[in-house]
């Protein structure tokens, strides 16, 4: 196993360093042995290790004047940042090799946009794909894409499903995780052509191909990995984010409407708490694009210190792995049945 080094964009999301760093002391504490390199304007993330000293030996600054902002367009990220901003030094340290993953909680466009062009997909991949974890009812699954493309060929959909399969094996340490296409029902004559011929050549894979899956399937588990286009699962994570919110200011609201509502608070608040934590999007926080010859992990914007610690985990964890490998190895697999496509 390696020991994992993640190059960070410590001026991403909405927080920068504020956030990136507390993250890395508690992740610290889970994996002692990570290193990371942390890009971007020096005097800021400074002024935050200063409150870390154990920090100190696992951390490495390196100074880029340029941050992309959450509002820039991708094209006008990569004509003021190529080369020169944290969210490019970061990835660049990948494909170098001083480090075996790049962490942002920056502009996903921009993240993409420069990963694909350091990067590179690998062979037999047309897109790389965001892989989200998604909580279900008896565990997690994998979903993707979750908003790196707007619309799926067949060709596209049978890529996500072999690489969702192999991030599943690899994060959740199942030997031959169940794959489903999300569709607006599981007859066979339901969705677009490329839905329903998708399946068809999944039903011929060595994968473990279960058919279509409805979108309450995916929180019931219904399939360990459920794959979609960018468009349909972006707006599915978000939906799913915000009925979790929408649940949690219910339930305060009803805990506050009378006394007797208080009082049975105070005896219900070891469960809630419990609860509260489930519905937690922080705790799933951390999208791999996967595709890609190296490794990226996104992280939402707007986290705090814990929803970024979640996504530095993810980082060392599938570092560990080599999943890129894994992935790559997949692919080459499926390459037949791509072929007749």
């Amino acid at each position: 196993m390696v020991q994992a080094v993640v190059a960070i964009d410590a001026m991403g999301g909405d927080e920068g360093p504020a956030v990136t760093v507390p993250a890395l002391a508690e992740t610290l504490i889970l994996h002692p042995k990570a290193r990371f390199l942390l890009f971007g304007r020096q005097e800021e993330i400074e002024e935050c290790l200063g409150k870390y000293a154990h920090l100190r030996d696992a951390v490495e600054v390196v100074h880029c004047d340029v941050a992309v902002s959450m509002n820039d367009k991708p094209s006008v990220a990569l004509r003021q940042g190529r080369k020169v901003s944290s969210m490019w030094q970061a990835i660049q340290a990948v494909k170098d090799g001083r480090a075996h993953a790049c962490l942002s909680a920056g502009n996903t466009g921009a993240l993409m946009a420069m990963s694909k062009i350091i990067l590179r997909t690998h062979e037999g991949i047309e897109r790389p794909a965001i892989a989200g974890i998604w909580p279900t009812l008896i565990g997690e699954c994998v979903v993707l894409d979750v908003g790196a493309n707007i619309g799926g060929t067949v060709a596209q959909y049978v890529q996500f499903a072999a690489m969702g399969a192999a991030y599943a094996r690899t994060i959740f340490g199942l030997q031959n995780p169940r794959v489903g296409l999300l569709n607006i029902g599981v007859e066979e004559v339901k969705g677009t052509d490329a839905v329903r011929d998708a399946a068809e050549l999944l039903e011929r894979s060595p994968l473990n191909f279960i058919g279509f899956v409805e979108g309450d399937g995916i929180g019931r588990g219904d399939a360990d990995v459920v794959v979609t286009d960018g468009f349909t699962g972006n707006i599915a994570l978000k939906t799913g984010e915000g009925t979790a919110r929408q649940m949690s200011t219910y339930m305060r609201q009803a805990f506050g409407s009378s006394l007797m509502s208080r009082i049975g608070y105070v005896f219900a608040a070891g469960a809630l708490a419990a609860l509260r934590q489930r519905m937690d999007p922080n705790t799933v926080n951390g999208g791999m694009f996967l595709g890609l010859n190296g490794i990226v992990v996104k992280s939402h914007g707007g986290v705090d210190c814990a929803g970024f610690g979640t996504a530095t985990q993810v980082a060392i964890e599938v570092a560990e792995a080599d999943i890129s490998k894994i992935i790559a190895s997949d692919i080459a697999r499926m390459q037949k049945l791509l072929n007749e496509i």
